[in-house]
């Protein structure tokens, strides 16, 4: 199974912006985020499927922003307004029709200075 290559991580401040990216090989239908701070247990972030249907968890609603091309199986997550809250590895990941999960990316550090 070809893992997903995903990046755009790195170090803002309070209030900054930074735009993940996520590249899968092959087909896929719904793609998305989870993420995992520190001590913490990983949550669903962000979802797109196929159709451009959105789901986003309640603390981030507002502020993040997910879309994707369906033609490059790209799939990208604009974040606005960033907390310090946010600070955690995020992990992009793919699901086929039937809603498994097919494929992993390797993982990209945010973090959001206070």
């Amino acid at each position: 199974q070809v893992p997903l290559v995903e990046s755009g991580g790195g170090l803002v401040q309070a209030g900054g912006s930074l735009r993940l990216s996520c590249v899968a090989s092959g087909n896929v239908n719904a793609m998305g985020w989870y993420r995992q701070a520190p001590g913490k247990e990983r949550e669903l972030v962000a979802q797109i499927t196929s159709g451009g249907s959105t789901t986003y968890r309640d603390s981030v609603k507002g502020r993040f922003t997910i879309s994707r091309d369906n033609t490059k199986n790209m799939v990208y997550l604009q974040m606005n307004s960033l907390k310090s809250e946010d600070t955690a590895v995020y992990y992009c990941y793919a699901k086929d029709s039937g809603g498994i999960f097919t494929a992993w990316g390797q993982g990209t550090q945010v973090t959001v200075s206070s």
